[in-house]
């Protein structure tokens, strides 16, 4: 049970399963049937809401404050998701994810500096180091199309860091099925949001009515499987800290350039990218760098007496405190 409730493995679990998620998305949104980018976003957005089906299991009235801010964190979430897939529907799935990920645990580590008492929870700094760095050696042998991909990729990097810190801050306050709730009904007010531009609102229900009922069936099917690593992803985050959770990422990215690599051989009618030796020299140089940052992180785990699972019995930052304060004055004054 201890291995199950730990944030690190949860995070890596999770983040295999939304790398495999991402592929699958990368052939969807090749697709005519599904490729429009609101309509794709909006119904991610709206299958949030069964997260109110957590109510029974622990749920408790929070704070105004850190409802509003949970709520803000979910709206912010579904931006991120927007300029996420905006910059996969534009570049090369293997080549444009990997570029998250070095730029996403940054964001998450330097919007933490103001707003957790401790960025890195205690965790190595080394690993998060290695880690990160071998994002950005899988994204530096790649070549990308900087000027089309770079602004949605920074961002989403943003965004999601953003989101991974005031979740929590968050949890923190409040604990995980209250907080994931309110976070994941804040998701879902942000897509039924979409529907507001006209233009998004006929791409989101013509889409719908055109697409094939097997494009449909596997598109749900994937937003499950999407739905599962990001449900585990949040769970990790409040179990360790936003910002290592972040750095272990780059295990999604090694599943996206595995699976896009053997779809490639096997399938080139699904999916079809390049890859020649620099960019298979780059990414096992960066996957040998993950595998070696999350061995350092489980070595420190164990001479810290479990290290990501031990984050949960600390007392909640004053820092949360200060930012729920801050939120409700300003919410008082309306």
């Amino acid at each position: 049970m201890g291995l199950v409730t730990n944030g690190i493995f949860i995070a890596i679990v999770a983040h295999g399963l939304i790398g495999i998620s991402l592929v699958w998305d990368k052939i969807l949104l090749e697709r005519p049937a599904t490729k429009s980018l609101p309509n794709y976003v909006f119904w991610m957005g709206a299958m949030s809401i069964l997260a109110l089906l957590l109510i029974p299991f622990g749920f408790h009235a929070p704070a105004r404050g850190m409802a509003g801010l949970a709520l803000l964190a979910g709206a912010v979430h579904l931006a991120a998701i927007w300029f996420y897939y905006d910059a996969l529907q534009r570049g090369e799935a293997s080549e444009t994810l990997a570029v998250m990920g070095g730029f996403t645990p940054l964001a998450t580590a330097l919007i933490a500096i103001p707003l957790l008492s401790s960025p890195l929870g205690g965790e190595s700094r080394l690993a998060f180091a290695i880690m990160v760095g071998g994002g950005f050696v899988m994204f530096a042998s790649e070549t990308l199309n900087w000027r089309s991909v770079l602004p949605s990729v920074l961002l989403s990097a943003g965004l999601f860091g953003l989101t991974n810190v005031l979740q929590k801050v968050v949890f923190n306050a409040t604990g995980f099925i209250t907080g994931y709730v309110f976070f994941t009904f804040g998701t879902f007010l942000g897509a039924m949001a979409l529907l507001l531009r006209p233009l998004w609102r006929r791409q989101i229900f013509e889409s719908s009515e055109e697409a094939p009922a097997k494009s449909r069936f596997w598109y749900f099917v994937n937003r499950f499987l999407s739905g599962v690593g990001s449900f585990l992803i949040f769970f990790a985050i409040s179990r360790s800290n936003p910002a290592i959770i972040s750095a272990i990422s780059g295990v999604r990215y090694v599943v996206i350039f595995v699976g896009a690599y053997l779809i490639t051989m096997a399938r080139p009618a699904w999916l079809k990218e390049e890859f020649h030796g620099r960019v298979l020299v780059g990414k096992g140089t960066a996957t040998a760098m993950i595998v070696a940052g999350l061995i350092i992180l489980g070595v420190a785990g164990r001479q810290t007496g479990g290290g990501a699972a031990a984050g949960l019995r600390q007392k909640p930052p004053l820092r949360a405190e200060f930012v729920s304060a801050i939120f409700a004055h300003s919410k008082s004054e309306h």
